[in-house]
């Protein structure tokens, strides 16, 4: 099945009396819901979505200086994508900013939609993953 991941960051200042008195409930230009929205697509084909909480997602790269690191990140709401035709995939978010998540199946296709907290500080090192400036490795803070 198809699968898209929709990762919205909230906008704190979004106003729901202002967007029902002037706007008919919809967000407006000066009054978003969201501060920003990320879009990502499976494109291999998706059978099952698992959700891991409090999780710990291995952090993997090389430093500027070519040294290889592997950092667990900790507290984290893990999304396990399991497809027939490609590797284990993850999607990650920490704990902490994570506001909502929605995960809708259809016979056709799996939707998740993930919402961040706006007042939180948070880094996006890769696409897909989402870890409060709190929780992120101090190793790979420079």
């Amino acid at each position: 099945m198809k699968c898209t991941i929709n990762v919205y960051l909230l906008n704190e200042h979004f106003s729901e009396e202002h967007a029902q008195a002037n706007n008919d409930g919809k967000e407006s230009e000066l009054n978003p819901r969201y501060e920003w929205e990320d879009e990502l697509a499976i494109t291999s084909d998706v059978v099952d979505i698992k959700i891991h909480e409090n999780s710990v997602y291995p952090l993997r790269g090389t430093m500027p200086d070519g040294e290889p690191f592997d950092i667990e990140v900790h507290k984290m709401r893990l999304f396990e994508i399991i497809s027939l035709d490609a590797p284990i995939a993850y999607i990650g978010c920490s704990e902490s900013i994570l506001e909502d998540v929605e995960l809708i199946e259809t016979t056709e296709s799996y939707t998740l939609k993930i919402y961040i907290k706006d007042y939180e500080p948070m880094s996006n090192p890769i696409p897909g993953v989402y870890i409060a400036a709190q929780e992120f490795p101090k190793k790979l803070v420079f």
